[in-house]
Protein backbone atom coordinates (compact mmCIF):
# COMPACT_ATOMS: atom_id res chain seq x y z
CA UNK A 1 0.00 0.00 0.00
CA UNK A 2 2.93 2.66 1.07
CA UNK A 3 4.78 1.60 -2.24
CA UNK A 4 1.81 2.31 -4.54
CA UNK A 5 1.54 5.95 -2.43
CA UNK A 6 5.08 6.62 -2.71
CA UNK A 7 4.87 5.84 -6.31
CA UNK A 8 1.84 7.71 -6.85
CA UNK A 9 3.26 10.57 -5.06
CA UNK A 10 6.67 10.29 -7.29
CA UNK A 11 4.59 10.32 -10.72
CA UNK A 12 2.56 13.09 -9.66
CA UNK A 13 5.97 15.08 -8.18
CA UNK A 14 7.47 14.07 -11.72
CA UNK A 15 4.80 14.98 -14.28
CA UNK A 16 4.21 18.28 -12.22
CA UNK A 17 7.61 19.11 -12.43
CA UNK A 18 8.01 18.26 -16.29
CA UNK A 19 4.86 19.92 -16.73
CA UNK A 20 6.70 23.07 -15.60
CA UNK A 21 10.05 22.25 -16.85
CA UNK A 22 8.77 22.05 -20.22
CA UNK A 23 6.91 24.91 -19.99
CA UNK A 24 9.41 27.23 -19.05
CA UNK A 25 11.66 25.72 -21.88
CA UNK A 26 9.31 26.32 -24.63
CA UNK A 27 8.91 30.09 -22.97
CA UNK A 28 12.53 30.53 -23.23
CA UNK A 29 12.97 28.48 -26.79
CA UNK A 30 10.07 30.69 -28.34
CA UNK A 31 11.01 33.90 -26.77
CA UNK A 32 14.67 33.47 -28.12
CA UNK A 33 13.10 32.15 -31.53
CA UNK A 34 10.94 34.82 -32.09
CA UNK A 35 14.34 37.35 -31.52
CA UNK A 36 15.79 35.42 -34.38
CA UNK A 37 13.50 35.57 -36.31
CA UNK A 38 12.89 39.18 -36.29
CA UNK A 39 16.41 39.57 -36.47
CA UNK A 40 16.68 37.81 -39.59
CA UNK A 41 13.29 39.79 -41.37
CA UNK A 42 15.45 43.10 -40.20
CA UNK A 43 18.01 42.03 -41.78
CA UNK A 44 16.62 40.41 -44.67
CA UNK A 45 14.97 43.86 -45.43
CA UNK A 46 18.44 45.68 -44.88
CA UNK A 47 20.21 43.38 -47.85
CA UNK A 48 16.79 43.77 -49.89
CA UNK A 49 17.47 47.20 -49.83
CA UNK A 50 20.55 46.72 -50.71
CA UNK A 51 19.46 45.21 -54.14
CA UNK A 52 16.96 47.56 -54.74
CA UNK A 53 18.53 51.27 -54.19
CA UNK A 54 20.22 52.83 -57.32
CA UNK A 55 23.76 53.14 -58.01
CA UNK A 56 24.58 56.23 -59.02
CA UNK A 57 22.31 58.01 -61.52
CA UNK A 58 21.70 55.84 -63.96
CA UNK A 59 19.05 54.44 -61.82
CA UNK A 60 20.75 51.07 -62.34
CA UNK A 61 19.99 47.95 -59.84
CA UNK A 62 23.18 47.94 -56.91
CA UNK A 63 24.75 45.06 -56.63
CA UNK A 64 24.19 43.87 -53.31
CA UNK A 65 25.59 44.91 -50.19
CA UNK A 66 28.95 43.73 -52.00
CA UNK A 67 28.39 46.87 -54.93
CA UNK A 68 27.76 49.10 -52.25
CA UNK A 69 30.27 52.44 -52.31
CA UNK A 70 30.91 55.13 -50.10
CA UNK A 71 29.57 53.17 -47.16
CA UNK A 72 31.13 53.13 -43.74
CA UNK A 73 30.71 51.84 -39.78
CA UNK A 74 28.07 49.62 -38.48
CA UNK A 75 26.32 49.56 -42.07
CA UNK A 76 29.56 47.78 -43.22
CA UNK A 77 29.72 45.29 -40.33
CA UNK A 78 26.42 44.40 -41.47
CA UNK A 79 27.47 44.04 -44.97
CA UNK A 80 30.12 41.90 -44.44
CA UNK A 81 28.22 40.19 -41.61
CA UNK A 82 25.89 39.31 -45.03
CA UNK A 83 28.35 38.48 -47.57
CA UNK A 84 26.50 35.54 -48.38
CA UNK A 85 23.34 36.63 -49.85
CA UNK A 86 22.13 36.72 -53.43
CA UNK A 87 19.00 38.10 -55.25
CA UNK A 88 17.15 37.06 -58.83
CA UNK A 89 14.62 38.49 -60.82
CA UNK A 90 12.07 36.44 -62.29
CA UNK A 91 9.12 37.00 -64.55
CA UNK A 92 5.51 37.00 -63.24
CA UNK A 93 6.35 33.37 -64.24
CA UNK A 94 8.90 32.81 -61.67
CA UNK A 95 11.52 32.33 -64.44
CA UNK A 96 14.36 33.53 -63.98
CA UNK A 97 16.06 36.67 -65.61
CA UNK A 98 18.88 38.38 -64.23
CA UNK A 99 20.80 37.15 -61.27
CA UNK A 100 22.60 39.02 -58.76
CA UNK A 101 24.98 37.22 -56.72
CA UNK A 102 29.01 36.35 -56.44
CA UNK A 103 28.91 33.36 -54.84
CA UNK A 104 29.71 30.39 -56.59
CA UNK A 105 26.11 28.21 -57.12
CA UNK A 106 25.38 26.23 -60.05
CA UNK A 107 22.54 27.06 -62.29
CA UNK A 108 19.99 24.46 -61.07
CA UNK A 109 20.61 25.71 -57.62
CA UNK A 110 19.16 29.15 -58.79
CA UNK A 111 16.83 27.14 -60.58
CA UNK A 112 15.53 25.21 -56.80
CA UNK A 113 15.79 28.14 -54.60
CA UNK A 114 13.18 30.28 -57.31
CA UNK A 115 11.16 27.24 -56.70
CA UNK A 116 11.31 27.22 -53.28
CA UNK A 117 9.86 30.87 -52.99
CA UNK A 118 7.46 30.35 -55.90
CA UNK A 119 5.81 27.58 -53.71
CA UNK A 120 5.80 30.11 -50.85
CA UNK A 121 5.86 33.55 -52.05
CA UNK A 122 5.70 35.59 -48.72
CA UNK A 123 7.93 38.20 -47.17
CA UNK A 124 9.72 35.62 -44.91
CA UNK A 125 10.51 32.53 -45.08
CA UNK A 126 13.20 29.80 -44.94
CA UNK A 127 14.37 26.56 -46.59
CA UNK A 128 17.22 24.18 -46.14
CA UNK A 129 19.07 23.38 -49.55
CA UNK A 130 22.56 21.78 -50.28
CA UNK A 131 22.77 21.59 -46.62
CA UNK A 132 22.16 25.15 -45.86
CA UNK A 133 19.22 26.74 -44.37
CA UNK A 134 18.03 30.05 -46.48
CA UNK A 135 16.26 32.42 -45.77
CA UNK A 136 14.19 34.49 -48.38
CA UNK A 137 11.78 37.63 -48.89
CA UNK A 138 9.77 37.60 -52.17
CA UNK A 139 9.64 41.39 -53.23
CA UNK A 140 6.83 41.76 -56.30
CA UNK A 141 8.13 44.52 -58.99
CA UNK A 142 6.88 45.76 -62.42
CA UNK A 143 9.43 43.32 -63.96
CA UNK A 144 7.69 40.03 -62.02
CA UNK A 145 9.48 39.18 -58.59
CA UNK A 146 12.68 39.81 -56.65
CA UNK A 147 13.73 37.20 -54.93
CA UNK A 148 16.36 37.89 -51.95
CA UNK A 149 18.13 35.22 -50.21
CA UNK A 150 20.34 35.21 -47.25
CA UNK A 151 22.46 32.20 -45.80
CA UNK A 152 20.68 31.89 -41.85
CA UNK A 153 22.54 28.34 -41.24
CA UNK A 154 24.53 29.76 -37.65
CA UNK A 155 21.16 31.59 -36.70
CA UNK A 156 19.50 27.81 -37.08
CA UNK A 157 22.34 26.39 -35.50
CA UNK A 158 22.00 28.57 -32.02
CA UNK A 159 18.57 27.30 -32.26
CA UNK A 160 19.40 23.83 -32.56
CA UNK A 161 21.99 24.16 -30.12
CA UNK A 162 19.73 25.44 -27.95
CA UNK A 163 17.35 22.49 -28.34
CA UNK A 164 19.91 19.93 -27.29
CA UNK A 165 20.76 22.31 -24.21
CA UNK A 166 17.28 21.50 -23.40
CA UNK A 167 17.53 18.17 -24.15
CA UNK A 168 20.21 17.09 -21.87
CA UNK A 169 19.44 19.80 -19.31
CA UNK A 170 15.88 18.53 -19.08
CA UNK A 171 17.63 14.80 -18.69
CA UNK A 172 19.60 16.01 -15.86
CA UNK A 173 17.61 17.63 -13.95
CA UNK A 174 14.63 15.41 -14.27
CA UNK A 175 17.39 12.74 -12.79
CA UNK A 176 18.10 14.90 -9.80
CA UNK A 177 14.36 15.54 -9.87
CA UNK A 178 13.55 12.21 -9.49
CA UNK A 179 16.16 11.53 -6.73
CA UNK A 180 14.69 14.60 -4.80
CA UNK A 181 11.35 13.33 -5.20
CA UNK A 182 12.29 10.23 -3.72
CA UNK A 183 13.88 11.34 -0.69
CA UNK A 184 10.99 13.74 -0.10
CA UNK A 185 8.12 11.02 -0.86
CA UNK A 186 10.10 8.71 1.68
CA UNK A 187 10.03 11.21 4.48
CA UNK A 188 6.34 12.51 3.29
CA UNK A 189 5.24 9.04 3.57
CA UNK A 190 6.98 8.20 7.10
CA UNK A 191 4.34 9.80 9.08
CA UNK A 192 1.71 8.33 7.57
CA UNK A 193 2.77 4.78 7.85
CA UNK A 194 3.97 5.51 11.48
CA UNK A 195 0.50 6.65 12.31
CA UNK A 196 -1.04 3.85 10.09
CA UNK A 197 1.31 1.10 12.10
CA UNK A 198 0.32 2.60 15.28
CA UNK A 199 -3.04 2.42 14.69
CA UNK A 200 -3.01 -1.11 13.85
CA UNK A 201 -0.91 -2.05 16.80
CA UNK A 202 -3.30 -0.23 18.71
CA UNK A 203 -5.88 -1.85 17.57
CA UNK A 204 -4.27 -5.16 17.93
CA UNK A 205 -3.61 -4.34 21.66
CA UNK A 206 -7.19 -3.45 22.42
CA UNK A 207 -8.68 -6.19 21.30
CA UNK A 208 -6.29 -8.23 23.17
CA UNK A 209 -6.98 -6.72 26.60
CA UNK A 210 -10.37 -6.77 25.69
CA UNK A 211 -10.01 -10.61 25.39
CA UNK A 212 -8.98 -11.03 28.55
CA UNK A 213 -12.23 -9.94 30.62
CA UNK A 214 -14.77 -10.80 27.85
CA UNK A 215 -12.80 -14.55 28.92
CA UNK A 216 -13.34 -14.39 31.87
CA UNK A 217 -17.16 -13.11 32.13
CA UNK A 218 -17.77 -15.40 30.02
CA UNK A 219 -16.14 -18.41 32.07
CA UNK A 220 -17.97 -17.21 34.84
CA UNK A 221 -21.23 -16.85 33.08
CA UNK A 222 -21.19 -20.51 31.86
CA UNK A 223 -20.50 -21.68 35.80
CA UNK A 224 -23.18 -19.82 36.94
CA UNK A 225 -25.97 -20.79 34.31
CA UNK A 226 -24.44 -24.76 35.30
CA UNK A 227 -25.45 -24.28 38.87
CA UNK A 228 -28.81 -22.17 38.24
CA UNK A 229 -30.67 -24.06 41.19
CA UNK A 230 -28.02 -22.20 43.61
CA UNK A 231 -28.90 -18.50 45.42
CA UNK A 232 -27.60 -15.58 44.68
CA UNK A 233 -25.21 -15.79 47.69
CA UNK A 234 -23.88 -19.02 46.82
CA UNK A 235 -23.01 -17.69 43.51
CA UNK A 236 -21.45 -14.13 45.03
CA UNK A 237 -17.83 -15.36 44.01
CA UNK A 238 -18.72 -15.55 40.07
CA UNK A 239 -20.75 -12.41 40.01
CA UNK A 240 -18.09 -10.54 41.81
CA UNK A 241 -15.58 -11.85 39.06
CA UNK A 242 -17.92 -10.42 36.50
CA UNK A 243 -18.32 -7.03 38.35
CA UNK A 244 -14.50 -6.87 38.30
CA UNK A 245 -14.08 -7.81 34.67
CA UNK A 246 -16.62 -5.11 33.98
CA UNK A 247 -15.29 -2.65 36.11
CA UNK A 248 -11.62 -2.73 34.27
CA UNK A 249 -13.39 -2.96 30.43
CA UNK A 250 -15.19 0.00 32.10
CA UNK A 251 -11.60 1.70 32.85
CA UNK A 252 -9.94 0.45 29.48
CA UNK A 253 -12.80 1.94 27.38
CA UNK A 254 -13.13 5.21 28.90
CA UNK A 255 -9.38 5.68 28.76
CA UNK A 256 -9.52 4.19 25.18
CA UNK A 257 -12.16 7.29 24.21
CA UNK A 258 -10.07 9.88 25.71
CA UNK A 259 -7.09 8.99 24.26
CA UNK A 260 -9.15 9.40 21.01
CA UNK A 261 -10.78 12.49 21.82
CA UNK A 262 -6.96 13.95 22.65
CA UNK A 263 -5.53 13.06 18.98
CA UNK A 264 -8.64 14.12 17.54
CA UNK A 265 -6.76 17.73 15.74
CA UNK A 266 -10.13 19.19 15.60
CA UNK A 267 -10.20 19.47 19.60
CA UNK A 268 -9.23 22.85 20.83
CA UNK A 269 -8.24 23.11 24.52
CA UNK A 270 -9.18 25.93 26.72
CA UNK A 271 -6.29 27.95 27.13
CA UNK A 272 -7.47 29.56 30.73
CA UNK A 273 -4.50 30.50 33.52
CA UNK A 274 -4.88 28.53 36.52
CA UNK A 275 -2.77 28.34 39.42
CA UNK A 276 -0.74 24.70 38.75
CA UNK A 277 0.55 25.22 42.81
CA UNK A 278 -3.31 24.25 43.72
CA UNK A 279 -3.75 21.92 41.31
CA UNK A 280 -1.00 19.33 42.14
CA UNK A 281 -1.70 20.28 45.74
CA UNK A 282 -4.83 19.29 45.58
CA UNK A 283 -3.59 15.87 44.20
CA UNK A 284 -1.27 15.26 46.68
CA UNK A 285 -3.85 15.95 49.21
CA UNK A 286 -6.31 13.16 47.48
CA UNK A 287 -3.12 10.21 47.34
CA UNK A 288 -1.74 11.18 50.27
CA UNK A 289 -4.02 8.12 52.18
CA UNK A 290 -2.82 5.97 49.78
CA UNK A 291 0.82 6.02 49.37
CA UNK A 292 0.97 5.57 53.26
CA UNK A 293 -1.91 2.79 53.21
CA UNK A 294 0.79 1.08 50.80
CA UNK A 295 3.85 1.34 52.84
CA UNK A 296 5.49 4.15 51.41
CA UNK A 297 7.09 7.67 51.90
CA UNK A 298 6.13 10.85 50.40
CA UNK A 299 7.82 14.25 50.22
CA UNK A 300 6.82 17.26 48.13
CA UNK A 301 8.30 20.58 47.48
CA UNK A 302 5.56 22.73 45.72
CA UNK A 303 6.81 26.68 44.80
CA UNK A 304 3.68 28.74 45.54
CA UNK A 305 1.28 30.41 43.07
CA UNK A 306 3.21 28.89 39.93
CA UNK A 307 0.67 29.86 36.75
CA UNK A 308 0.13 28.37 33.68
CA UNK A 309 -2.21 28.00 30.75
CA UNK A 310 -4.36 25.45 29.94
CA UNK A 311 -7.03 22.76 31.51
CA UNK A 312 -6.95 22.27 35.43
CA UNK A 313 -8.42 19.24 35.43
CA UNK A 314 -6.17 17.33 32.77
CA UNK A 315 -2.96 19.05 34.50
CA UNK A 316 -4.50 17.28 37.99
CA UNK A 317 -5.06 13.95 35.93
CA UNK A 318 -1.55 13.77 34.53
CA UNK A 319 -0.29 14.65 38.71
CA UNK A 320 -2.56 11.48 39.82
CA UNK A 321 -1.21 9.28 36.55
CA UNK A 322 2.42 10.21 37.60
CA UNK A 323 1.79 9.53 41.33
CA UNK A 324 -0.16 6.40 40.82
CA UNK A 325 2.50 4.23 38.56
CA UNK A 326 5.33 5.71 41.46
CA UNK A 327 2.86 3.82 43.60
CA UNK A 328 2.59 0.95 41.57
CA UNK A 329 6.47 0.53 40.66
CA UNK A 330 7.75 1.70 43.90
CA UNK A 331 9.95 -0.92 46.00
CA UNK A 332 8.40 -2.20 49.33
CA UNK A 333 9.26 0.83 51.99
CA UNK A 334 9.99 3.13 48.91
CA UNK A 335 10.24 6.93 49.09
CA UNK A 336 8.27 9.44 46.46
CA UNK A 337 9.07 12.60 45.64
CA UNK A 338 7.20 15.50 44.05
CA UNK A 339 8.66 18.88 43.20
CA UNK A 340 7.01 22.08 41.32
CA UNK A 341 9.21 24.46 40.67
CA UNK A 342 9.99 27.42 37.56
CA UNK A 343 13.19 27.52 35.62
CA UNK A 344 13.49 30.63 33.86
CA UNK A 345 10.24 30.62 31.80
CA UNK A 346 8.70 27.31 32.16
CA UNK A 347 7.05 25.45 35.07
CA UNK A 348 8.51 21.93 36.11
CA UNK A 349 7.26 18.84 37.38
CA UNK A 350 8.62 16.07 38.76
CA UNK A 351 8.02 12.89 40.60
CA UNK A 352 10.71 9.80 41.51
CA UNK A 353 10.39 7.29 43.23
CA UNK A 354 12.67 4.57 44.55
CA UNK A 355 12.32 0.70 42.76
CA UNK A 356 13.58 -1.62 39.93
CA UNK A 357 13.49 0.82 37.67
CA UNK A 358 13.26 1.17 33.56
CA UNK A 359 15.54 -0.78 31.62
CA UNK A 360 17.25 1.50 29.10
CA UNK A 361 15.88 -0.36 26.01
CA UNK A 362 12.55 0.43 27.40
CA UNK A 363 13.19 3.94 28.22
CA UNK A 364 12.24 4.92 24.62
CA UNK A 365 8.59 2.83 24.56
CA UNK A 366 7.26 3.78 28.00
CA UNK A 367 4.76 6.65 26.48
CA UNK A 368 3.39 4.03 23.84
CA UNK A 369 0.11 3.07 24.25
CA UNK A 370 -0.33 -0.18 26.10
CA UNK A 371 3.26 -1.04 26.25
CA UNK A 372 4.17 -2.29 30.11
CA UNK A 373 7.42 -3.40 31.11
CA UNK A 374 6.12 -6.17 32.78
CA UNK A 375 2.30 -6.80 31.52
CA UNK A 376 1.92 -9.43 34.52
CA UNK A 377 2.99 -6.84 37.05
CA UNK A 378 0.64 -4.53 35.59
CA UNK A 379 -2.47 -6.81 35.46
CA UNK A 380 -2.07 -7.71 38.95
CA UNK A 381 -2.11 -3.71 39.56
CA UNK A 382 -5.03 -2.73 37.37
CA UNK A 383 -2.99 -1.15 34.59
CA UNK A 384 -3.29 -1.21 30.79
CA UNK A 385 -0.43 0.25 29.75
CA UNK A 386 -2.42 3.49 29.06
CA UNK A 387 -2.06 5.84 31.93
CA UNK A 388 1.48 7.05 30.74
CA UNK A 389 0.45 7.41 27.02
CA UNK A 390 -2.13 9.89 28.54
CA UNK A 391 -0.14 12.04 29.87
CA UNK A 392 1.96 12.33 27.09
CA UNK A 393 -1.29 13.14 24.90
CA UNK A 394 -1.99 15.83 27.80
CA UNK A 395 1.17 17.25 28.32
CA UNK A 396 1.74 17.54 24.22
CA UNK A 397 -1.57 19.12 23.89
CA UNK A 398 -0.35 21.78 26.68
CA UNK A 399 2.78 22.42 24.09
CA UNK A 400 4.32 21.14 26.92
CA UNK A 401 7.56 18.14 27.41
CA UNK A 402 7.39 14.78 29.52
CA UNK A 403 10.63 12.90 29.79
CA UNK A 404 12.04 9.88 32.30
CA UNK A 405 14.87 9.10 33.48
CA UNK A 406 15.85 5.70 35.39
CA UNK A 407 18.44 3.97 36.73
CA UNK A 408 17.86 0.14 37.65
CA UNK A 409 17.75 -0.59 40.50
CA UNK A 410 17.78 3.02 41.97
CA UNK A 411 15.52 6.01 40.94
CA UNK A 412 12.98 6.53 38.07
CA UNK A 413 11.66 10.15 37.22
CA UNK A 414 9.41 11.57 35.33
CA UNK A 415 9.43 15.28 33.75
CA UNK A 416 6.78 17.55 32.98
CA UNK A 417 7.92 20.94 31.33
CA UNK A 418 5.33 23.89 30.92
CA UNK A 419 5.50 27.26 29.42
CA UNK A 420 4.51 29.88 32.55
CA UNK A 421 1.81 31.98 31.27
Amino acid sequence: MFDKLRSRLLLMNMVIISVIMLGAFASIYTFTYQNVRKDIGMELDHVSDSYLKPEGAGGKKGGGPQGRKGMDGPGMERDRARAFSFALQTDGKWNVTEKFSQLDLTADFYIAAVKKASEQPVPLNQFTLSGTRWAYTVKPNPEGYLVVYMDVTAEQTILTNLIYTFAVVALVMLGIIYLASRYFANRSIAPVKEAFEKQKRFIADASHELKTPLAVINTNADVLLANGEDTIDEQAKWLHHIKSETERMKVLTNDLLYLTEMDDARMEMMQVPFNMSEAVESVILTMEAVVYESGLSLDYDIEPDLTVKGSSEQIKQVTMILLDNAIKYSNPQGAIKLTLKKHQHQVQLTVTNTGAGIPAEHVDKIFDRFYRVDASRSRQNGGYGLGLAIAKSIVSQHRGKIAVKSMPNGTTTFYVQLHDR
